[in-house]
């Protein structure tokens, strides 16, 4: 059996860099991985769906090309070359990460991997035919779409996140059940790309987790691009006709018709087969590993990172637990997840950039001694020059000056969040931002 001090099973976005620190240590390291080097950030999730984003964008601006005084007498998408565009970046991102772990000396083990016991003070593991041992395990398997029990829906084809880049064709009309982050900005897409498409989902409202009035503008501005909405609804079955074509029953009573159907449902860990139960490695409810505020799971010696762990599922914080355990691993252990500051970003046309506490989360633990601001885009002077002038930012303080959280519904509002997300980091007050000189016309002026 081969042996090594430290095995990570999964090279999504938190175990590459750990794996390739470990082994600038000079401590002998491999790394599982059963399909794909860069989880699903690389291979279906940030990089691809922001690249055909971008082509998106450039389609919505081509149209609009009277606005700035333009002509362009047609559009024209290339559906199959936007994806090729996409697929490149992933292609080359896949031979760049690999690149970097053969140059630091990682070992790659192509192949499942699975936990079948202890050995001693090790633990026993298989990675495809092979067996190995190690005295430490990281797991950083993450998620995929959590498939919803919908009558008929095994027996029709349908799109998500894992395989939507592998589709050369453009639905005609377009079906997504979800409106969170991932049915909104993939709503965009195939809406610029030319699909005919409407969005349903459970909540009264899109984007759940957000303010009202940031879920109702973001909502607004996507009808505007024709985009259709159905909300407080559910699907309770599917079924497909001899022409192809789609119906959705919704629990309303409005029967939905489409030609193609993706499912941005949530998100289901990849926990079910790793032989936890051979060394008694906790799970909750939901099939997510339990850890501390280490990333510690309840077996010492095995610890989990990235979208496995539960909590916050972005390549950010999954790249942070990457330094978390560097921190435990091989310095004083001080650095954990308590406290984190953990922002996002909704990447639709405008974007919605997020840090803190939304208004409502402000008032359930301050009350009414919170204060709210907002600045609306159509008052930037650069908003409207570079035609950009929807959204607002929304700023919600405690009251001794310091930020609570910050909404930016704007052109590059996951870019314009950062100074609110530093002054956070930083404890500093508002007076930070309020004080200080910033450049015009920048949409930066918004901001502060």
């Amino acid at each position: 059996m081969a042996e090594y001090d430290t095995l990570i099973i999964g090279a999504g976005q938190a175990g590459i860099p750990l794996a390739r620190f470990v082994a600038q240590q000079g401590i002998r390291v491999a790394l599982a991985e059963r399909r794909f080097l860069g989880g699903s950030c690389v291979n279906f999730g940030c990089t691809p769906t922001k690249a055909v984003l971008a082509s998106a964008r450039v389609a919505r601006l081509a149209r609009r090309a009277s606005e700035f005084g333009l002509r362009i007498p047609t559009i024209e998408v290339d559906y199959p070359a936007v994806l090729r565009r996409a697929q490149k970046m992933v292609d080359d991102s896949r031979a760049g990460l690999r690149r970097g772990l053969d140059e630091k000396g990682v070992k790659i083990l192509n192949g499942h991997a699975r936990l079948a016991g202890r050995e001693g003070d090790h633990f026993r593991l298989t990675v495809g035919e092979r067996t190995i041992i190690a005295r430490r395990v990281v797991i950083d398997t993450g998620t995929r779409t959590a498939i919803p029990d919908i009558a008929g829906l095994a027996d029709v084809p349908y799109l998500h996140a894992g395989n939507w880049l592998s589709s050369d064709h453009c639905p005609k009309r377009l079906a997504i059940i979800g409106a969170s982050y991932i049915g909104l900005e993939m709503a965009q897409f195939y809406r610029a790309m030319g699909a005919e498409v409407c969005v349903i989902g459970p909540s009264r409202q899109i984007a759940r987790r957000e303010d009202e009035d940031v879920a109702a503008e973001l909502q607004r501005l996507m009808e505007a691009e024709g985009i259709t909405f159905h909300l407080s609804t559910r699907v309770t079955a599917v079924a497909r006709d001899a022409s192809g074509t789609l119906s959705l029953t919704t629990d309303t009573g409005r029967t939905i018709t489409a030609t193609d159907l993706f499912l941005a449902t949530g998100r289901r860990p990849n926990t079910d087969d790793l032989g936890l139960d051979t060394v008694g490695v906790e799970r909750d409810a939901k099939g997510f590993i339990k850890v501390d505020q280490r990333l510690a799971s309840n077996v010492p010696g095995i610890w989990a990172a990235g979208d496995v762990r539960g909590g916050p599922m972005f390549t950010h914080s999954s790249w942070d637990d990457h330094r978390i355990l560097e921190n435990q691993f091989f310095a004083d252990g001080q650095h954990t997840t308590a406290g984190r500051i953990v922002p996002y970003a909704i990447f639709t046309d405008p974007e919605l950039g997020r840090v803190g506490l939304t208004e409502r989360e402000a008032r359930d633990q301050y009350g009414d001694s919170i204060r709210v601001q907002k600045f609306k885009l159509r008052h930037n002077g650069k908003a409207v020059q570079t035609g950009e002038p929807n959204g607002f930012i929304k700023v919600i303080a405690d009251p001794d000056d310091r930020l609570l959280g910050a909404a930016v519904l704007a052109a590059d509002g996951a870019e314009l969040v950062a100074s609110y997300i530093t002054l956070m980091n930083s404890g500093a007050t508002l007076a930070a931002i309020c004080n200080g000189i910033y450049i015009h016309p920048t949409m930066a002026e918004a901001v502060q």
